[in-house]
């Protein structure tokens, strides 16, 4: 398992900009990973792919594939129920299929 947050942030967000230590806070302390991706002209088929519709979106990734979802701005201590339950709701259904 490669697990890792995503974030999905607009130039000029001003939910993105607080959200982003929230975040990187969050993941450090669950030692998961963290990417950010921008929305510009550059990272416009990504974010098509990734089928996003508003700014923050937080995607709770293992490698390419989209585990969980929190699109809008969260407060910390949602986000991090969030982040536990998602996560450990994936390994629990990871170690049945094994």
């Amino acid at each position: 398992m490669n697990l890792y947050v995503l974030e999905v942030s607009g130039e000029g967000c001003a939910n993105c900009v607080t959200l982003l230590p929230v975040l990187k806070k969050l993941t450090a302390e669950r030692g998961l990973g963290f990417e950010r991706l921008e929305l510009s002209a550059a990272t416009h088929e990504a974010a098509r792919r990734l089928k996003i519709e508003r700014v923050p979106t937080v995607l709770l990734m293992d490698g390419d594939l989209e585990i969980a979802r929190c699109a809008g701005y969260q407060p910390e201590e949602i986000l991090g129920l969030w982040l536990d339950a998602k996560t450990e709701e994936y390994i629990r259904r990871k170690g049945e299929d094994l």
